[in-house]
């Protein structure tokens, strides 16, 4: 009788390559910054203060929001959510954001532009996505596990109101300890969009919207 042949595990290929690392000193602390590309020619950044390798590392994956990052639209809280990942990453002494090239849920800047005049005629941020053709959230997070495995990190704290970057983190092989809540950018502008982001897509916010 034949002895059955054995497989031999195949490591999936990184989604990533590192290509460059510097320190930088910004106003929020300094960092050493690493740049990646994926497989697609998108360049992407990890932010990182101290030492990564281990365990329980504090990180935040955010995704690129030029809107409120650059021009501080007050239509989302992305921008004031990055600010505060970097503050709390410098204030713990270790820690990482990755931070992803993938603008309006993963829908590009064109097309979230097109979401936002949608939204002005009182769409809601997730029909607007789905009246373009697009999914509610095109984002994915396997280059994001990459990156971090990259850098020597074997699990994370992650500081997200989004489960499903939690869910996909554990999918792609980086285990979460915990989930922290990051919460901050509340106004008037932008009250709306997170009521349809928690009853509508499973953000979990710990504090009254209403």
């Amino acid at each position: 009788m034949l002895a059955s042949k054995r497989v031999p595990y195949l490591k999936p290929l990184p989604t990533v390559e590192r290509q460059a690392e510097t320190n930088i000193r910004t106003e929020l602390g300094t960092f050493r910054f690493y740049g990646f590309v994926d497989q697609e020619g998108r360049e992407h950044m990890a932010v990182v203060k101290g030492d990564v390798r281990g365990a329980d590392v504090l990180c935040r994956l955010h995704s690129e929001c030029m809107t409120s990052e650059v021009f501080h639209s007050r239509r989302c809280e992305c921008g004031p959510q990055l600010d505060l990942a970097l503050k709390r990453i410098e204030r713990a002494g270790r820690g990482v954001v990755v931070y992803l090239r993938q603008e309006g849920r993963g829908i590009g800047l064109i097309n979230k532009l097109k979401a936002y005049a949608l939204q002005n005629e009182g769409v809601d941020t997730l029909d607007a996505n789905l009246a373009l053709g697009f999914p509610g959230d095109l984002r994915r997070y396997d280059v994001a596990a990459d990156m971090l495995r990259d850098l020597g990190v074997e699990s994370v704290v992650l500081m997200s109101n989004n489960p499903d970057k939690q869910e996909q983190l554990k999918k792609f092989g980086i285990p979460v300890a915990r989930r922290v809540p990051h919460v901050t950018g509340v106004n008037e502008d932008n009250r709306e969009y997170m009521r349809t982001k928690s009853s509508r897509m499973g953000h979990i916010y710990p504090l009254a919207l209403d």
